[in-house]
């Protein structure tokens, strides 16, 4: 029987949730709640447990976009399957890309059922950026056509921060798609992967945040 030790390797892609106010804290979408954590009982104030309370917007940290986000008939947090969030991807650089990730773009992307795209270097941990690359609601169209059923990326946002029209989130909505946002790929070079990616199941929300994983493909 094989031990622990020789699975397959495993990244992390999810965001460290801290404070804002400590070293490396959550920055969140301008106008979020900030994260927030304190402890209710303490074992050295006599409690026979740790007990904390946490405070944030289902919107911040490593998150999966429910139907709901962007559609008032849409689907909650507690009611998408896993399906789309579960199977191999294809982590795709784009680093080299401005503006926006448009088609052109993408001419080496392969059949996948799930993209993930890379456009940082290093994940902006401490720092609000607004420079992200959004999505061209026309590449989320052309995914779709390729069969992808997900779309992630370590940007906050699959649109622009100014965005009011949400048209890559309308274009998702469409063809049945499923967004993880606030990915942190800083260690992940471009191929194939297994993604293991489990929204909270969150009644009535419009987005769950999400532990997402990384496993090499056997």
């Amino acid at each position: 029987m094989s031990s622990w030790k020789s699975q397959r390797r495993i990244w992390d892609i999810s965001q460290v949730l801290r404070p804002s106010n400590e070293k490396g804290g959550l920055p969140v979408w301008p106008g979020d709640t900030d994260f927030a954590f304190e402890r209710t009982w303490r074992m050295d104030d006599g409690s026979p447990v740790n007990v904390g309370r946490m405070t944030m917007s289902t919107h911040s940290g490593t998150h999966a976009d429910a139907p709901l986000h962007y559609d008032a008939d849409g689907l909650d947090a507690a009611s998408m399957a896993l399906d789309p969030f579960i199977g191999e991807c294809l982590v795709v650089d784009a680093r080299g890309v401005s503006g926006e990730i448009d088609v052109a773009d993408l001419p080496h992307i392969e059949s996948a059922d799930r993209v993930l795209f890379r456009q940082w270097d290093a994940f902006p941990h401490e720092e609000w950026r607004s420079d992200w690359l959004p999505i061209a609601a026309e590449t989320v169209a052309w995914l779709a056509l390729q069969g992808v059923k997900l779309i992630g990326t370590d940007a906050p946002s699959v649109d622009p921060q100014d965005s009011k029209t949400m048209d890559a989130h309308k274009a998702v909505a469409k063809h049945d798609m499923r967004i993880l946002e606030g990915l942190v790929l800083d260690d992940v070079s471009e191929g194939r992967y297994e993604l293991i990616a489990l929204p909270l199941k969150v009644g009535g929300g419009d987005a769950g945040l999400t532990r997402a994983i990384l496993r090499e493909l056997p």
